[in-house]
């Protein structure tokens, strides 16, 4: 006999402010222990120095966690000049110095270089696997790793504030951009070296800072009103995917694995729904609508 899960059964996304010094992992257990959720993922994870938004997917959510995953990004981050370090932030060893600090105006001349589809090694302290081991874990290790670059998109790149040591800037970027090597490199193309101080994620996709909970706000609310409020429709990451609502018989043939007959629409990916309710993902191709991931609700 299947062992039955327990917790509440919650569908949809809560947009979590995570703290500085929690790791995304971390953050997520506290919320769902908050929500005494049955089953929850994130869209993204956060180190442990930086904070901002992370979305937390409950329940039917979790199967969309690859669609907020993949969204644009934005981040504001400060850079220090005069110091390299091994893990291109605060925490790590320093590894090279200067004295060069470069003025405002040579910082808003080198951005352009750095915006567009831009060539990008990661961090060697970083989550990707090298031979089924995680970086991090090799660079901790005291191993050499190489990691090959590759091309990421940077859709916007602002300089904020600027002082004698430290920067501020503000990114809109694609998945897999690390901010950590984007430091470096706009250090090293001014001539100088540096790392990232700070860094805040403010949005993810559709889910922005307006839209958060602090771990302690959802503390106070948890005690004067129904955590449920602070959660967003199952559907919020998949704004920009075309709707396509199917009468109930229909749905319940969608729900069981069987494709329906629809030749007056397009192609492509759509979120089903009948009566306003999410029923699946879809696929849609020469008039047939297939499941992909279906609904449970």
């Amino acid at each position: 006999m299947a062992r039955r899960r327990k917790g509440n059964p919650i569908h949809g996304w809560l947009v979590l402010d995570k703290p500085l010094g929690l790791s995304s992992n971390q953050a997520l257990g506290k919320a769902r222990r908050l929500f005494n959720a049955a089953k929850a993922g994130h869209g993204g994870t956060l180190d442990p120095l930086a904070s901002g938004v992370l979305p937390v997917a409950f329940g039917e959510a979790t199967k969309l966690v690859s669609y907020a995953m993949d969204g644009s990004k934005t981040y504001a981050f400060d850079i220090t000049w005069g110091a390299q370090t091994s893990t291109d932030d605060a925490e790590g060893e320093t590894v090279a110095e200067s004295d060069l600090r470069p003025t405002a105006d040579a910082i808003e001349q080198v951005l352009p270089q750095f915006t567009g589809t831009i060539e990008q090694t990661p961090p060697a302290y970083s989550a990707i696997k090298v031979d089924g081991e995680r970086a991090y874990k090799l660079a901790r290790a005291g191993e050499e790793v190489d990691l090959p670059s590759r091309d990421v998109e940077i859709y916007g790149l602002r300089l904020t504030g600027s002082s004698d040591d430290t920067a501020s800037l503000e990114v809109d970027c694609g998945k897999g951009t690390y901010v950590r090597s984007l430091a470096r490199d706009i250090a090293l193309a001014l001539g100088t070296v540096g790392h990232v101080s700070a860094l805040r994620r403010t949005r993810v996709g559709p889910f922005t800072e307006k839209d958060a909970f602090s771990l302690d706000k959802l503390e106070l609310l948890s005690h004067s009103a129904p955590l449920e409020n602070a959660i967003l429709p199952l559907e919020t990451p998949l704004d920009d995917i075309p709707e396509v609502a199917v009468m109930d018989s229909e749905a319940k043939r969608l729900r069981t694995g069987q494709a329906i007959h629809l030749p007056q629409l397009g192609e492509g990916v759509v979120l089903i729904t009948t009566a306003g309710k999410p029923v699946a993902l879809g696929w849609l191709e020469e008039g047939e609508l297939r499941p992909k991931r279906v609904f449970n609700l």
